[in-house]
């Protein structure tokens, strides 16, 4: 496993406790990132940041309330349930500023899912966020159970980063390489309604085939 490297940029992962969460934090840890979980709650931050130094057999991950998270990280991700997305960002808002936040909301129900009504999520949290903050739409069709398996190898999905700020989404298009992902930029955060829509689908592919990890590849673009 890789050391961590000072020049890496701090990823706190807010509201990490769920399931995205904790999987993605693991695999960026596992590549040398230093990482903080996030959480309302201070006491499943540090669980959760725990469970993971374990599982690694390291000490570095750390566990904080979402705020202070946010106010000591680069990069920020969001991984709350879709009814803590708006409220969320409301709290967090001026902690955030000067920061990237990926945004991995997909308001899909996952007991009936269907493409969600405009704007993007991701176009919400830049409007609440303002111009502060460069938001950047990713890792919404990534199947969580997938992010667990095979530290260090790749994920066979790809990863479709919608971003208005270019460089933002370059740097996260190699978070997502550094996780054993495949990404492209697919555009502006308008874009993010389609990928959020995509989750509908997949989620309706793992019913019907009786799967977990059912993703999306992109082919025909070369390296």
């Amino acid at each position: 496993m890789s050391n961590i490297n000072n020049q890496f940029p701090t990823i706190a992962i807010l509201g990490g406790t769920g399931k995205e969460g904790p999987g993605l934090a693991l695999r960026w840890a596992y590549a040398g990132y230093p990482i903080i979980i996030g959480s309302r709650q201070l006491e499943k931050a540090l669980e959760i940041a725990n469970e993971l130094n374990e599982t690694l057999g390291i000490s570095t991950i750390k566990g904080m309330e979402n705020k202070d998270a946010a106010r000591l990280a680069e990069i920020c991700v969001l991984t709350v349930v879709q009814s803590a997305h708006q409220a969320a960002l409301e709290s967090l808002a001026e902690d955030l500023q000067g920061k990237i936040l990926v945004d991995t909301t997909a308001r899909v129900d996952f007991r009936d899912p269907k493409p969600p009504n405009p704007p993007s999520a991701a176009r919400i949290a830049q409007d609440i966020l303002g111009k502060g903050v460069r938001v950047v739409a990713a890792f919404q069709n990534v199947p969580a159970h997938a992010l667990k398996k095979n530290l260090g190898g790749a994920i066979h999905t790809d990863v479709l980063v919608c971003s208005d700020d270019a460089e933002a989404a370059q740097t996260v298009i190699q978070l997502a390489k550094a996780g054993g992902m495949t990404a492209y930029h697919a555009g502006g955060l308008d874009n993010a309604l389609v990928v959020e829509g995509l989750t509908a689908v997949l989620i309706n592919l793992n019913k019907l085939y009786g799967s977990k990890t059912a993703s999306i590849g992109v082919t025909g673009i070369g390296e």
